[in-house]
């Protein structure tokens, strides 16, 4: 007999107490999270309304960047040196397209647009947003601008975009000296966050690479302006709210002549070389032209590695800057001697040595050499510069002793940097006893003594520097600075009164004061002075032929540069030699004689035949030609003519220096 389970009986009552309590709690939970909730509703909606505000507005308006002008550059009469042109670029909206690749085709095969180029753009489509710009070709022609102006219409979503970008008119005739502007790459964005500027360059494409571009990238980049825009949720453009415009760059006005700049590419062509020009009154490089150069427009647009390739591979080395680079200055450092033997009582006007074609050291074999292979004969000051005898100035140089040369020649800048406003200079090498041991480990020579009064030896100076140093010496020891700025202005527009106001503030280059080279015998200026003089005006002095008939009163020195070491018996043929192993031609000179205004220095390289008076005067002569013009100036100076002599030869090519 199976025994059934009881049933129980629900307490109906005890379960409706459990209900009320869970609900309870349950209505309690509710309303704590409603509590929580419109506490974090008010928080956020009253206390802090500022705060989100600004979070929302900064997710709706967006501050866009807006690059400035770049400042203009002029040469000193007002010609335009660097400028600002517009540059065409065919831009395409891809969701305005129906049928993009129909379209990319019709206008490629208007335009002749490359399949590289068209690869390129959808390329670049992969990685934008369908709404923004896409560039397809820049820097279209005239004629291509014409043509897609014309058959716009068929293209919607296809429009022309114009940009500045830096156009350098004169190319190769400025860029060692303006330098060029190119894209912000990697480095300079790295440098400029290192130097608290990134802000400033947002919108900022390119940026001064060499030259017064970078030199002055400051003052002529300007500072950045501002658009407040309003964008929806996919980042597009809806409207403009506010526009701050930016500041352009300054114009910078330069002391360069372009007129001399064009003389001196004319007078160089086909050379190796450098000119430079320099008003000695207040510093200004009046033309400083290296040559070969190369044209900085190719830079601006981003250069081909086949024709930077072609730039590196050059034999003439078109990139180098010879100006601010190092040559042998050859006899042209005789008058800078001279003066120091003045100076220190080793010799005087009257000083004569006699000079068989060569000089030797007491107990040396070796025999020193005159580019006059039977000697000037008796020589004193003014003929040693006049015929730039070498054995009086191996003499002086041996008396003087190297510690006592290096000292002076560091006055006159020899061996420094002239501080000119370009970042590309060299100091070159004014050779000292301890110059040697640092750079050698070895000890100096009296032999190399010698060479270093004629110029040769270890010491090099820059076409630049010899300006430099001959600015000094005719402004008798006052020291001016070289500098390419004359003045940076800026132009505002305002407008007043219903009309435009355009406001132009200058402020000229500030010259710096240096303590000036003191003689103990101010006379001694002078006597180098006139004998540089006699080296032009005299007959038979070597600067004489280069400067005959001139309209203008000029003095100079001539020098001509061994650059390979010839065997002590050994005849120097310049046909016969290697044509980097030629020697160079340099050359100083000055005008008016009695109140200087150009002073010009000039070297070439290895030159085919002859020396300073045959190759580097005549270009020192051009110059000095366009400058004065048709101006006739004469000096108070007068002295005797000498006799007219038919033998000019050099130190290594028997031809006068």
């Amino acid at each position: 007999m199976v025994r059934r389970k009881r049933v129980s009986i629900r307490n109906h009552s005890a379960e409706a107490n459990l209900f009320a309590r869970r609900a309870f709690i349950a209505l309690i939970g509710v309303v704590a999270m409603l509590i929580v909730l419109f506490t974090n509703v008010y928080n956020s909606q009253v206390n802090s309304f500022e705060k989100y505000q600004t979070r929302s507005n900064s997710n709706r308006i967006k501050l866009l960047p807006v690059a400035p002008n770049r400042g203009q550059i002029y040469d000193r009469n007002g010609v335009l040196l660097a400028e600002n042109k517009p540059v065409y670029s065919l831009e395409i909206i891809p969701e305005q397209v129906e049928d993009l690749e129909g379209t990319i085709a019709d206008i490629s095969e208007l335009l002749d647009i490359s399949e590289e180029k068209q690869q390129k753009f959808f390329k670049a489509l992969r990685g934008k947003r369908r709404f923004k710009p896409i560039e397809l070709q820049s820097r279209l022609s005239d004629q291509q601008v014409a043509r897609f102006s014309v058959n716009q219409h068929k293209y919607p979503g296809a429009f022309i975009d114009a940009r500045l970008k830096r156009y350098y008119p004169f190319g190769d005739l400025t860029t060692h000296n303006l330098g060029y502007v190119a894209k912000i790459n990697r480095k300079d964005a790295q440098r400029l966050e290192a130097e608290g500027k990134s802000e400033n360059y947002a919108a900022t494409r390119e940026i001064g690479k060499l030259g017064l571009e970078k030199y002055y990238e400051e003052i002529l980049h300007g500072r950045i302006g501002h658009q407040e825009v309003e964008v929806n949720n996919q980042g597009r453009v809806i409207r403009t709210l506010d526009f701050t415009p930016p500041t352009p760059g300054k114009d910078l006005t330069l002391t360069l002549d372009i007129e001399l700049q064009m003389i001196a590419k004319r007078a160089l062509a086909g050379k190796r070389g450098s000119v430079v020009a320099i008003d000695p009154r207040d510093g200004g490089v009046l033309a400083m032209y290296s040559n070969p150069s190369y044209d900085g427009n190719l830079f601006v647009h981003g250069i081909s590695s086949k024709n930077y390739r072609k730039l590196l591979d050059s034999k003439d080395l078109p990139l180098i800057n010879r100006s601010v680079q190092g040559y042998p200055p050859a006899s042209t450092v005789k008058p800078f001697l001279a003066l120091l033997g003045l100076e220190q009582g080793v010799i005087t006007p009257e000083t004569r040595i006699w000079d068989p074609g060569w000089y030797q050291l007491k107990g040396v074999d070796h025999k020193y050499r005159d580019w006059k292979k039977w000697g000037h004969g008796w020589v004193d000051l003014t003929k040693a510069i006049e015929q730039s005898c070498n054995v009086y100035f191996y003499d002086l140089a041996y008396k003087l002793g190297i510690t006592k040369i290096s000292e002076m020649m560091d006055k006159f800048g020899f061996g420094e940097r002239t501080g000119i406003d370009i970042h590309e200079e060299s100091s070159g090498i004014l050779p000292s006893v301890g110059w040697k041991r640092a750079r050698y480990n070895q000890n100096w020579y009296t032999g190399e003594t010698l060479s270093v009064g004629i110029g040769q030896s270890y010491w090099t100076v820059t076409p630049l520097q010899l300006a430099q140093a001959t600015s000094v010496l005719v402004n008798k020891g006052e020291i001016k600075k070289p500098h390419l700025l004359k003045a940076s202005s800026q132009t505002t527009y305002t407008q007043g009164e219903g009309k435009n106001v355009v406001t132009i503030s200058a402020q000229p280059y500030e010259l710096e004061e240096y303590p000036p080279i003191a003689l103990n015998n101010k006379d001694n200026w002078q006597l180098v002075l006139d004998a540089m003089h006699s080296t032009v005006q005299k007959k038979g002095a070597t600067g004489h032929t280069a400067f005959k008939d001139h309209q203008y009163d000029a003095a100079g020195k001539t020098g001509s540069a061994q650059v390979a070491r010839i065997a002590q018996d050994a005849k120097y043929d310049a046909e016969k030699t290697q044509e980097n192993k030629r020697d160079n031609a340099m050359f100083i000179a000055f005008a008016p004689f009695d109140k200087p205004e150009i002073v010009v220095s000039v070297a070439i390289e290895n030159v085919a035949k002859g020396g300073g008076a045959t190759n580097a005067a005549p270009v020192a002569r051009q110059i000095m030609d366009q400058y004065f013009g048709n101006r006739v100036i004469t000096s108070e100076y007068t002295s005797e003519e000498h006799p007219l002599h038919d033998e000019h030869f050099t130190v290594s090519t028997d031809e006068a220096d």
